[in-house]
């Protein structure tokens, strides 16, 4: 990131705004495949791939609900 000629970084907000709403719809994305790879391994089961996507699954949730509570 590029900051203005004398400009420090703020220590308490190093990411820029941009920044942030590309992790929260990464989440989003994270589970919306995690929930379609835990469909595909159902019908094939396959257990590692639905240990795997629900995982997926459970860590998105988690950091979207640290990101509601300003955990993050």
């Amino acid at each position: 990131m590029r900051y203005k000629e004398g400009q420090s970084p703020d220590p308490l907000y190093p990411h820029s705004e941009t920044m942030h709403h590309m992790l929260t719809l990464s989440m989003a994305m994270s589970i919306v495949i995690g929930i379609v790879l835990f469909i595909l391994g159902r019908r094939g089961n396959i257990l590692w791939l639905k240990v795997w996507s629900v995982i997926l699954i459970v860590l998105s949730i988690a950091y979207l609900i640290s990101d509601a509570i300003n955990l993050i």
